[in-house]
């Protein structure tokens, strides 16, 4: 009996020694062979736990290794290697409290193991980095947690738990393909984690992609009953998705007080949804505009910009609302931004367009010197010239203070230069398309406000209009027709005639 167990621990040796000779190798597959040969041989050989344990650690498998390290110290208490990779394998998983009892046992066996000491502060490291991504997650610094989570990972390799935590703040933050990823090779490992499924789930639902992200979250639950996060996660999906789609029913249907309502209720259902409320800032920007809400659809829009900067849409519908505003500058800036993201034809035009208006903001506006439409008929033109030229001439004001003569002198002038150009279907043409005319009259300087004014009123020979003592006295046609007005036989005051001549 005793030459046959004498036989299976020489075998038992034999495959150790085999194991370690592959394990120098690192080929960790065949030396796990035969410390499993070995230890089937043997089963209460502490060491031959230890180095399939250590085999264990090197293939990744960290909890089957900490199964082999601590059945080592259960048979040998004082197997300080034992010890020391059960703390690794703690550690590893992200148990720091238990990894420091376990090195502080080394340190009783062998106070001076430097090993020991430094695993101990390494212990402590990640206990540290804990307590700071607790309370950064409970302030919403995001940063700070995926900072913590970075340090104690080099640590904690494969600690589930502290993957999941980064990943989900990675998703708060934006970084979605980070985010991911790292859920992705959770689940390559555990397919059934709960917690990686809600983080793929939250990453599609920040990224507007709320019917995939609600499947992720429902097989979370089946995984995990009891997930809270990922519950709350899938109410708001469905309701944000839902009170969405009514908002652009209501929008289609033409009830744009109701999509308005309603875009401003999704909004309020999840803060932390930046695309998806990046959407519906520029849906109610559209409405706003359709409402003529035209400053808070510039201000929705600048919100959706704000979260989201490559959002196009939200650029064009803000400069559309500039251009309405004939805020021409803000609309040019917004145009050329989109052009330098999407140089198409279409984003061309429209900044050229923009561009164009701008270049016509800046000369003098003939069409409000005069008070009419851009559209406004040839007769609406004179009818207009008659008013304003009746109202600024220099005449009428003659008794006024010399700064408020100068002021109405300048006016005169500008209503000429109106009407000369607006009259004048060529001159209007160049106008129109964006010419500058002060730049083809030389600042309009060779004309002569009174010619155009007497010859607008037929009073040839310096027969028309004169205001003196504040009266006015007509060329034939127009007397005419003003004394019949009025019921007045021979004068009537300048003050009746510019209120009520249209």
């Amino acid at each position: 009996m005793q030459l046959f167990q004498n036989a299976r621990v020489e075998e038992a040796e034999s495959f150790k020694e085999q194991g370690n000779a592959y394990y120098i190798k690192k080929d960790y597959s065949e030396a796990f062979n035969y410390y499993t040969k070995a230890i089937d041989m043997c089963p209460k050989n502490a060491s031959y736990y230890g180095n399939r344990a250590a085999t264990l650690m090197m293939l990744s498998r960290h909890r089957e290794a900490l199964e082999d390290s601590q059945q080592a110290v259960r048979l040998d208490d004082t197997f300080m290697k034992g010890h020391l990779r059960e703390g690794k394998c703690h550690l590893s998983l992200g148990n720091a409290m238990a990894a420091s009892r376990c090195f502080h046992r080394v340190l009783e066996l062998e106070p001076d193991n430097s090993q020991a000491q430094q695993e101990v502060k390494n212990a402590d490291s990640v206990l540290e980095y804990e307590k700071m991504a607790e309370l950064g997650f409970e302030k919403h610094d995001f940063r700070m947690v995926v900072f913590c989570m970075d340090r104690a990972l080099e640590s904690a390799s494969a600690c589930h738990r502290f993957k999941v935590l980064k990943a989900e703040c990675l998703a708060m933050l934006g970084r979605y393909p980070e985010a991911q990823s790292v859920a992705s090779d959770i689940l390559r490992m555990d397919a059934t984690n709960g917690d990686a499924l809600y983080v793929r789930g939250l990453c599609l639902y920040y990224e507007d992609c709320i019917d995939k992200a609600v499947q992720f979250f429902v097989q979370a639950l089946r995984m995990a009953p009891d997930h809270e996060k990922a519950r709350l996660a899938c109410r708001n999906a469905k309701a944000l998705k839902a009170k969405k789609e009514d908002g652009n029913k209501a929008f289609k249907d033409g009830n744009y007080d109701a999509a308005y309502e309603l875009y401003s209720e999704a909004l309020t259902i999840d803060p932390n949804n930046i695309k998806t409320n990046a959407k519906l800032f520029c849906n109610r920007g559209t409405v706003g505009s359709k409402l003529k809400k035209i400053d808070q659809a510039i201000e929705d829009c600048t919100k959706a910009v704000k979260l989201d900067e490559t959002y196009i849409k939200a650029y064009l519908r803000r400069a559309q609302c500039y251009m309405d505003k004939e805020e021409y500058d803000e609309a040019v800036r917004d145009y050329e931004k989109v052009y330098q993201t999407e140089k198409t034809k279409e984003h061309k035009h429209l900044l050229k367009n923009a561009q164009l208006e701008l270049k016509k903001s800046k000369r003098k506006d003939y069409y409000k010197v005069l008070g009419v439409d851009k559209n406004a008929t040839e007769d609406e033109i004179k009818k207009a010239y008659r008013k304003r030229a009746l109202m600024h001439h220099p005449d009428r004001h003659s008794s006024a203070s010399a700064e408020v003569q100068k002021e109405e002198e300048k006016k005169f002038k500008e209503v000429g230069e109106a009407f000369t150009v607006l009259s004048d279907p060529k001159k209007k043409s160049r106008y129109d398309s964006g010419h500058d005319m002060e730049d083809d009259t030389g600042n309009m300087g060779d004309f002569d406000a009174n010619n155009i004014f007497k010859a607008f009123f037929g009073g040839g020979g310096g027969q028309g209009y004169s205001f003196e003592a504040n009266q006015c006295m007509y060329a034939n046609s127009c007397r005419k027709q003003c004394l019949k007005k009025y019921n007045l036989k021979n004068k009537f005051t300048i003050q009746h005639i510019s209120d009520s001549v249209e």
